[in-house]
């Protein structure tokens, strides 16, 4: 069954937004100014428990003053709700209960693929020893920013 997801018009109308892209081992974080034109990827979190994830995630969301966390739902191709999708339904909720922010469940199929052709084509032009575990930690950070990316431009549509 699919889920419906938040309206991005439930979020603040202005100020800084935080996009987390949940993933079994990391947290891909993104981060947008605070008039709301560009995203960009912040960093990529190791997950540890919720309990050492939160105390981070506390002072992340005090430093950067943010109004509202977006995060990404990985549903199936067919819109349905797999583990990855209740694992980032579970972490929304998470967010809401002990930080008292909203937040925002965005559609990321195909973000990932996104991101790591974005990441190729930066790289293809020059020679770079990156290894994978490093491409891989940015993608779920860039991830991330394009998940933001579509909501900014979603609630510039609908302002």
């Amino acid at each position: 069954e699919s889920m419906p997801l938040s309206k991005p018009h439930d979020l603040p109308k202005s100020g800084k937004l935080l996009a987390v892209d949940v993933g079994s081992k990391t947290y891909g974080l993104a981060i947008c100014n605070s008039d709301r034109t560009i995203a960009s990827p912040l960093r990529t979190l190791k997950r540890g428990k919720w309990t050492q994830d939160k105390v981070i995630l506390h002072d992340l969301l005090v430093a950067e003053k943010i109004v509202g966390v977006v995060v990404g739902l990985p549903l199936q191709m067919d819109g349905t709700v797999g583990g990855t999708a209740q694992a980032a339904t579970a972490f929304a909720e998470n967010v809401e209960n002990e930080f008292d922010l909203p937040s925002l469940l965005w559609d990321e199929r195909l973000t990932t693929v996104a991101a790591e052709s974005a990441l190729f084509e930066q790289r293809t032009g020059r020679q770079t020893r990156a290894s994978k575990k490093d491409i891989k930690q940015k993608v779920d950070a860039v991830a991330a920013s394009i998940i933001l990316q579509g909501v900014l431009t979603a609630l510039k549509g609908s302002s």
